[in-house]
């Protein structure tokens, strides 16, 4: 018997039909109240009925953004437009029933109130509105209610359309804003609702939403920055600006990217003597001077954005940002170390039952371009497909980020010797807990002198004295935790090893028989398992090369690194959704490690005639330390004072007092970059031996595509931009590598190039429904070309390129919308 669905569906709308009528419906309202900010995108339901007496009414659903939310005459317009999608097959043409749309739901999130707004149509019949609360109860849908959503259904259609990291099947995108009016109408909303904007909610790396820091501010940036018409958008901050200064960040920032630099400084300028400065107009004020080299200043300005903001990861982060340009290399460790990380919260989905039956066709004119052959399953490197770094998000990934840009600056030798220059490493502790269990064993106390091995209660003259303002440690969490030993819970010992370690006479070995890594309570807790480390044997089999052969291509120093490093669904590594406060020692330092079996003679350590002393340059930031929040920890910054005990000798003492212990975010953040390394390291020797050998290098698409990825996170553009032309030239459509050289090509100026490659996103969005010009990636590279080149050159080009009818009128909407809206470029 022929699927009665068959002729049921939309031509060219996704749809996900139902096993029980109206269970999408149901489904939605239970899960409004996991909705925490912009909400998923809207969900329209219809019902479908036969002329055929005893066939059952088929309920459908499809996500779709870009419709007009602002009144309920708008929401059934969509609906009724679906009831021509159906094709119409005359009965004696086809055996099967002829179908139409009965009756359809339309909901949309509001954001601000924390509602769901829906409109029910009865086709033919009456149009009713009301409002569902996070308690499943009906209420009257206001004119506040209207505006409100109307203007989260345009954040959601501006946030969401090349967002890669939500991606959901069946989602069909619009053209959220036309017409200049519809424009006037957004700028008019988001001036009258601006000041609920940090209802919203903010990006991953804002730990708490601000006036100027929220999605609604988000999405007015991209939506006038990726055209480059920033004048829209400082029009209407100085309107806000009157009544809230605190806009004035958001102002500068507008003139900034309109060239405007004389206008913005004096902004700044006149806000800070007028109201007390924020984060973000220091950051303001700290981005202009890196643009002109001006570090110094930046700095200091860095560090007063640290004191207003301190439980912010953003203020941290620029301030490592800083001491890297000022190449001061372990400050900028120390830095990162304090940032407070923040568990990522995924963008808000529908949890939706499974349906009976999913329809997703594709245009024809798509079908005929044959230029979206993506192919078969290919087999990946099982070493290419554990990377981790590529799962990291939020705080982790931008961190990363800086990491990688400090060892593309100055090598992977060099930054392990900054960090063992500022973190404890494993044998350091190692040492000073050894020696403070030789004291105990011969009985040499001093009064005023506890054991080593005691961490919780030892007054160890090691352990410094703080103060609340350097950064160059800081006060951990736990109450009467000042031993080394009891930062295990939270920061990391595990460190770079030296051979092992031997006291003067060569008697007493400092390194234990099975290598494993000790805390001040033990060793490392089995239950809490952060890195995988395979054996070297399982390493030569998989790479078909030894683990330490290949760590000697990395660093040359014969470092084994681990297998993989396990990163979990919230963009952190080993597990560890989130840091707490560290319970570490007063001088609370970050000594990354490699695994228990690394060994390199990098690690900073002692010999029985002379004693560590590795004292990076302090810089204090006054003002008040970050505090313990329920997002994450929040390092405080101290100063260390050096101590000395009397009773110690060369031999006896390692001091910690000027170093600091690792965060395990870190730490592991060190073990994804040394994967990192490890591969790409291996992929380059393996390029240059069969370029020797005058031999085809050869990999999968999928492969080439991981691999210019790879190159890309770690500051290897030329390389990275070969792997993907690699990548495309096996056959294979690859949007994401499309993407990349699409980037690339316009930043060199390529018209002919760039163009070849927005024609192909542009299929592929109309493959997967995203019916829009703008903002979409493809748009944003268009106009920035156009501002070089002008529009005609690109629109003459686009000709000679003798494309297809239908891509020829979607790649002429970019063109379009830059014209209507008076984009640069246009006018030539």
């Amino acid at each position: 018997m022929a699927d009665p669905t068959a002729q049921a569906v939309f031509k060219d709308i996704p749809e996900f039909f139902e096993v029980e009528l109206g269970e999408s419906l149901s489904s939605r309202t239970e899960t409004l109240v996991s909705f925490r900010e912009l909400g998923p995108p809207d969900l329209c339901h219809t019902i479908k009925s036969s002329n055929k007496h005893g066939v059952k009414e088929l309920g459908s659903y499809h996500y779709v953004s870009g419709v007009d939310a602002s009144s309920s005459a708008s929401l059934a317009a969509y609906l009724n437009s679906l009831t021509y999608a159906i094709e119409d097959q005359p009965a004696w043409f086809s055996k099967g029933p002829s179908w139409k749309v009965r009756s359809g739901s339309y909901c949309c999130f509001n954001a601000f109130s924390r509602v769901d707004v829906r409109v029910d149509v009865k086709i033919p019949g009456g149009v009713s509105s009301y409002v569902i609360d996070l308690r499943g109860e009906r209420h009257e849908a206001t004119p506040q209610i209207w505006t409100e959503t109307y203007l989260s259904a345009l954040l959601r259609a501006i946030l969401y359309t090349d967002d890669t990291s939500y991606k959901l099947v069946g989602y069909r995108k619009l053209e959220p804003i036309r017409t200049q009016e519809d424009e006037l109408r957004f700028l008019a909303a988001a001036e009258a609702l601006f000041p609920k904007g940090w209802q919203l909610g903010s990006d991953p790396e804002i730990q708490v939403a601000c006036l100027t820091a929220n999605h609604l501010v988000t999405g007015l940036m991209k939506y006038f920055g990726d055209s480059f018409r920033l004048d829209k958008a400082a029009n209407l901050f100085e309107k806000l600006a009157v009544r809230e200064p605190e806009i004035n960040a958001l102002l500068a920032q507008a003139y900034i990217g309109m060239n405007e630099e004389v206008k913005a400084i004096q902004i700044i300028a006149q806000s800070l003597r007028a109201h007390p400065p924020t984060y973000t107009l220091l950051h303001t004020q700290s981005t202009f001077l890196r643009s002109k080299s001006a570090f110094p200043p930046a700095l200091k300005i860095a560090k007063s954005a640290v004191q207003i903001a301190p439980s912010e990861f953003t203020t941290w982060a620029k301030l490592t940002e800083i001491y890297v340009d000022l190449g001061e290399w372990e400050m900028a460790l120390l830095t990162l170390n304090s940032c407070p990380m923040f568990t990522v919260n995924e963008r808000d989905l529908h949890r939706m039952p499974v349906p009976g039956k999913t329809w997703l066709p594709v245009k024809g004119w798509v079908t005929e371009t044959g230029i979206l052959d993506e192919g078969g399953d290919e087999d990946i490197d099982p070493a290419l497909q554990r990377l981790p770094a590529p799962a990291l998000k939020g705080t982790f990934a931008q961190a990363y980020k800086i990491l990688s840009r400090l060892v593309s600056l100055i090598g992977w030798d060099e930054l392990l010797k900054a960090r063992s220059n500022v973190f404890v490493m494993e044998e350091e502790y190692r040492m000073q807990k050894a020696q403070g269990d030789l004291r105990d064993v011969v009985g040499d106390h001093s009064p005023n002198s506890n054991s080593a091995s005691d961490p919780e209660h030892s007054s160890d003259p090691s352990v410094p004295s703080v103060d609340p303002f350097d950064l160059t440690s800081r006060r951990n969490g736990r109450a009467g935790g000042g031993g080394a030993g009891g930062a295990d819970d939270n920061a990391s010992t595990r460190g770079v090893v030296s051979p092992a370690l031997r006291s003067r006479n060569g008697d007493l070995s400092l390194e234990t028989e099975d290598g494993n890594s000790t805390s001040g309570d033990g060793p490392l807790s089995p239950g809490v398992p952060v890195i995988k480390v395979s054996s070297e044997s399982d390493r030569e089999k998989e790479f078909g090369v030894s683990a330490s052969g290949a760590a000697e291509e990395v660093n040359g120093e014969g470092t084994e690194g681990t297998e993989g490093v396990v990163v979990n669904g919230n963009g952190g590594i080993g597990g560890i959704e989130k840091p707490s406060v560290a319970a570490a020692p007063a001088d609370s330092a970050s000594g990354t490690s490699t695994t228990g079996s690394t060994t390199t003679d990098t690690g900073t350590y002692t010999t029985a005639d002379d004693t560590v002393s590795t004292t990076p340059t302090g810089h204090s930031i006054p003002g008040q330390s970050p505090n313990q929040n329920g997002h994450g920890h929040n390092p405080s910054t101290e100063s260390t004072q050096t101590t000395t005990d009397p009773n110690s000798t060369g031999q006896d003492g390692f001091s910690f007092t000027n170093k600091r212990l690792c965060e395990r975010w870190l730490d592991n953040l060190f073990m994804c970059l040394y994967e990192d390394l490890r591969i790409w390291t291996i992929y380059r020797a393996e390029v240059a031996h069969f370029k020797t050998q005058h031999l085809a290098y050869r990999k999968t698409s999928s492969e080439w595509e991981i691999l210019g990825e790879l190159g890309w996170r770690l500051g290897h553009r030329e390389e990275a931009k070969e792997c993907w032309v690699r990548c495309l030239d096996g056959g294979r459509f690859s949007a994401k590598a499309w993407g990349r050289l699409l980037e690339v090509w316009c930043e060199e100026g390529d018209v002919q190039r760039s163009l070849n490659a927005a024609v192909r996103l542009t299929v592929y969005n109309y493959r997967w429904y995203m019916e829009t010009s703008y903002p979409t990636s493809v748009a944003h590279h268009i106009f920035k070309l156009g501002q070089i080149h002008g529009h005609a050159k690109i629109s003459y080009t686009l000709l000679s390129m003798s494309l297809p009818e239908p891509i020829q009128k979607a790649m002429e909407g970019y063109l379009g919308y830059g014209k209507g809206f008076g984009v640069e470029g246009s006018d030539f």
